[in-house]
């Protein structure tokens, strides 16, 4: 069997930084999309990064259609599924998130598993282990840790994540392959953008720089930098330490309050909040905002996650979060995106 590795979402964010590191480690790739026709933009962005494209190809799978997943996986040493259903609004309908996101892991780890692939590295979340717990606790989150879905505050995207991944470790126990599954959890992932689009976290940096944020509520954000949890994605390929683990992925938690910070005096000329808007304030704002709602739950909590496993697996620290939060912001502003 090739070195081939089958990566799921290479479009994403994160997905292009796994591709760019893959193939910088001289793996070939061979990426999903749901539609090939982005195919030629996904070739642009990793060329201008400087990847090899020989090794490239690519592959149409989508989450919710069995069509190809078989097919796409054969003859793959490596699985790499990152490709998940993630929105900046919550749904009304919980299940426009955890449908995707448990179906699509389900084809994911049911094609690795038929293809024989030596490892199948899976990307969950912070949001599988932080959520639902009692508020009074201070003590970082743990690889044994689970989001508490009977718990108070407890959104869909956070039951989406929780699922899969639940999902995830029973498919690997019922084919008798634990020991072939690795988990990273990252928290909020910041860095430098590969292309135009700004991706998911990355979008609180463009609204704090483009003046859309008035003021700053007291929520905080467990914050890695993309290319330490890419990193972890191909460490976790071939370690042999790394079968059968979850690794949560966070170097620290900052408020809104100290990246806009970091933010104004990096870019004094833009118009970065400065003014932390009282609890009270956002509460009364959560009446009317339901994205503001479903978060106030996190209203002063700084999480915290135990990175100790992913350090050790990269040999070396954690990128510190002041450095991904600058990073976003330098390539968003070499992009034109503020």
């Amino acid at each position: 069997m090739s070195d081939r590795v089958l990566l799921t979402g290479i479009s994403g964010f994160l997905g292009g930084h796994v591709a760019l590191q893959l193939l910088n480690a001289g793996y070939t790739v061979r990426g999903s999309l749901r539609n090939l026709k982005r195919a030629d933009k996904v070739r642009d962005t990793l060329a201008r990064a400087g990847a090899d494209l020989s090794r490239l190809e690519f592959v149409a799978l989508d989450l919710m259609d069995d069509a190809g997943w078989r097919e796409a996986a054969d003859g793959c040493r490596y699985v790499q599924h990152t490709a998940s259903p993630f929105v900046l609004e919550i749904p009304q309908d919980k299940m426009d998130l955890i449908g995707p996101a448990v179906e699509g892991t389900t084809r994911a780890l049911d094609a690795a598993n038929a293809a024989g692939a030596e490892r199948i590295v899976l990307t969950s979340s912070m949001a599988a282990i932080a959520y639902g717990h009692d508020k009074a606790r201070t003590t970082p989150f743990t690889v044994d840790d689970w989001t508490d879905l009977n718990g108070r505050g407890v959104n869909f995207y956070q039951e989406s994540k929780t699922l899969a991944e639940r999902r995830a470790w029973e498919i690997m126990d019922e084919a008798g392959r634990r020991e072939a599954l690795a988990v990273i959890n990252p928290s909020g992932i910041f860095g430098p953008l590969l292309d135009e689009d700004p991706g998911t976290s990355p979008i609180l940096i463009q609204r704090l720089l483009n003046g859309s944020v008035p003021a700053l509520p007291r929520i905080p954000i467990t914050i890695i930098d993309v290319r330490d949890v890419a990193a972890a994605h191909v460490a976790a390929m071939t370690a042999p330490e790394a079968g059968g683990q979850r690794f949560p992925m966070g170097e620290r938690t900052l408020f809104f309050k100290q990246v806009a910070d970091l933010l104004a005096e990096r870019y004094p000329d833009r118009r970065v909040p400065r003014l932390q808007m009282p609890d009270w304030a956002v509460r009364i704002y959560g009446l009317f905002d339901r994205d503001v709602r479903g978060n106030l739950g996190e209203l002063g909590l700084a999480k915290q996650l135990d990175s100790r496993g992913a350090v050790a697996l990269l040999g070396r620290e954690l990128t510190p979060a002041p450095e991904a939060v600058l990073a976003t912001a330098e390539t968003l502003v070499a992009h034109g995106l503020v």
